[in-house]
């Protein structure tokens, strides 16, 4: 008997493009229920799937993501990726834990920069 692994590193690929695309009910779709997504520099964690969809949906400013670099197993991805906000651009990165139907469970973003919190979100994440 085989067992079908599931195409994490589409998953990884299709979390950057899906936000890029800003086409919402795919991407929550890769959502576990209760995701939990951090990013380390600004000590933010945001739990479950509506607030991290809600998070990504109000994040300011004209933001664009580009993948440049995916690779998955079956239990984590990492995508390496250029970020373009306005006239800003940087290098980031995010881990991706995967569960065995192929839901992401956790995010963790790492950006080159440390960086002051954007306003306006405090009712959806808690800091650590």
């Amino acid at each position: 008997m085989v067992t079908k692994i599931p195409d994490m590193a589409g998953a990884a690929r299709a979390f950057i493009f899906l936000l890029e695309a800003r086409d919402w009910d795919a991407f929550a779709a890769l959502l576990h229920p209760e995701v939990v997504y951090e990013l380390p520099q600004t000590r933010e964690r945001i739990r479950g799937r509506d607030a991290y969809l809600r998070f990504n949906q109000e994040f300011p400013g004209d933001w664009h993501l580009d993948p440049t670099t995916v690779v998955a197993d079956a239990d984590h991805g990492v995508v390496r990726f250029d970020c373009r906000v306005e006239d800003e651009s940087a290098e980031a990165i995010a881990f991706l834990d995967f569960d065995a139907e192929g839901c992401i469970t956790r995010v963790t973003d790492f950006w080159p920069e440390s960086y002051a919190p954007p306003a306006g979100r405090e009712q959806l994440v808690e800091r650590w």
